[in-house]
């Protein structure tokens, strides 16, 4: 992978920074849809998680230690996210987003080429690769980005 291609991932993976400053203040507790998350659940989620790898992969990378991503049940997580967002402001959660993925970017950013494309065993034997994880998580922004900026169409219409 050319530095090109690197910046490239990491200015997609960076657009979550953007749209978390433009979520609107009203918007932060509409649910998603019916039964669904509100947008300060999604936040949390997506802050939980790039905590979870900033601290068990991206930084151990960074400091030549091993990598101790392990599988972990989604449903426990993401309940545990929701609890999180409950005990934080609005601003709050969009602060600490920011932060994790600024570090993860910074990190990244830091990192010769050779780690970005060199698999890792995880705590597990499984291989984990950063090239990998970007682009799955970029996706995974992408979807949760497109539901909330759903429900701040829908308020600006008045639906």
């Amino acid at each position: 992978m050319s530095k090109c291609e690197k910046e490239i991932l990491l200015k997609e993976f960076g657009s979550w920074l953007d749209f978390v400053e433009q979520i609107d203040e009203s918007d932060w507790d509409k649910p998603l849809g019916e039964g669904k998350w509100a947008a300060y659940d999604v936040v949390s989620h997506i802050l939980l998680w790039d905590k979870y790898f900033y601290e068990e992969a991206i930084k151990p990378i960074a400091e030549e230690k091993p990598v101790t991503v392990e599988h972990l049940d989604f449903d426990i997580f993401n309940q545990e996210a929701r609890e999180f967002a409950k005990t934080k402001t609005n601003h709050e959660l969009a602060k600490l987003a920011k932060e994790y993925r600024k570090c993860i970017i910074n990190s990244i950013q830091e990192q010769p080429a050779e780690k970005f494309t060199r698999q890792y065993k995880d705590a597990q034997g499984n291989n984990f690769v950063i090239e990998n994880y970007l682009k799955d998580f970029i996706w995974h922004d992408q979807h949760h980005m497109k539901q909330i900026a759903e429900i701040g169409k829908k308020s600006r219409i008045g639906l």
